[in-house]
């Protein structure tokens, strides 16, 4: 499967893919925050993956081509390291209804919130690096 059109809707915070066989889905800017493939997110086994938290407001401030094969999406939280391959984007789009479902099931177990402002997100967030050798 290969894209053959792809538009970011800034708007409606949007963005639509459509391939070669037919096949168009329209993905949240948050739905694409929050199932980045990046090592950060999921992690390099199962029980390290990250609960993503606080998401609802994220934009894409940026899209990059990476070779013929996939794509980088900058966010507004400055998270721009997963690579979204053509399958794993239509992967995503295929699953996004039971992904979003399972997700929001998760955030609600966990007690956090979609929320950027919500303080029950405190525990999920990153914490600063020190800077000082002295604390590292």
């Amino acid at each position: 499967m290969f894209p053959v059109e792809m538009s970011l809707h800034k708007v409606s915070r949007k963005f639509e893919i459509a391939y070669d066989d037919g096949q168009r889905f329209e993905l949240s800017f948050e739905f694409l925050r929050v199932f980045s493939p990046s090592a950060e997110v999921v992690g390099h086994t199962p029980d390290q993956a990250k609960l993503q938290v606080g998401k609802r407001d994220v934009v894409i401030d940026g899209v990059e081509a990476v070779g013929q094969y996939a794509l980088r999406f900058t966010f507004s939280d400055g998270h721009d390291s997963g690579l979204y391959s053509w399958d794993y984007l239509y992967d995503l789009g295929q699953n996004q209804d039971k992904l979003w479902d399972a997700y929001l099931l998760e955030l609600k177990q966990a007690g956090a919130s979609r929320d950027p402002e919500d303080p029950a997100n405190e525990p999920f967030k990153e914490k600063p690096k020190a800077t000082c050798p002295s604390h590292r």
